[in-house]
């Protein structure tokens, strides 16, 4: 590691310890030249390969922007987005793999995501698996009732001789 001060390549480690809940490690260091301390974090790099073959860096904000997309105009707290995304990259980092495909990223969020707010879940499973038709959202929202049982977001429509009976 190279000593931030006077950039020399010697540097001796003082001190690790874990950090971030186990997910980086926290050096603290001396430079040999300057005697100097510094510190340093490390942690895993865990890169997601996109379907055109190119590879990037896992990133919870990109997680948070389209789970937040999916839930705009839904009464959904950032906090609970925030810890939407952690539970994606803890998901995906306990794969094990330092490489992990896109299409796994965006079945870890399907799951946290339907327990958050099915409505969100149905506007970023649509997008995510290519709805076409209305039948693909029918057959989907069908997958959502039989589950929870009518679902709460997604209750039957009302429909207007309902509403003169009442």
């Amino acid at each position: 590691m190279r000593c931030p001060f006077c950039k020399n390549d010697d540097t001796k480690v003082i001190d690790s310890r874990v950090a971030d809940e186990g997910q980086a490690i926290r050096r603290r260091r001396s430079c040999v030249e300057c005697g100097r301390r510094f510190s340093t974090v490390e942690s895993a790099v865990l890169a997601v390969v996109k379907r055109n073959g190119v590879t990037e860096p896992f990133s919870r904000e990109k997680v948070m922007r389209g789970v937040r997309r999916a839930c705009q105009g839904r009464h959904v707290a950032e906090d609970a987005l925030a810890q939407l995304a952690q539970q994606v990259e803890d998901t995906v980092r306990a794969s094990g793999s330092a490489e992990i495909p896109s299409n796994e990223v965006g079945l870890a969020i399907l799951g946290p995501l339907r327990d958050l707010d099915e409505v969100a879940y149905l506007r970023f499973a649509s997008v995510y698996r290519s709805f076409d038709s209305v039948e693909d959202f029918q057959r989907e929202i069908d997958d959502l009732k039989a589950a929870s049982g009518t679902g709460s977001a997604l209750a039957e429509p009302v429909s207007a001789e309902s509403v003169q009976s009442s």
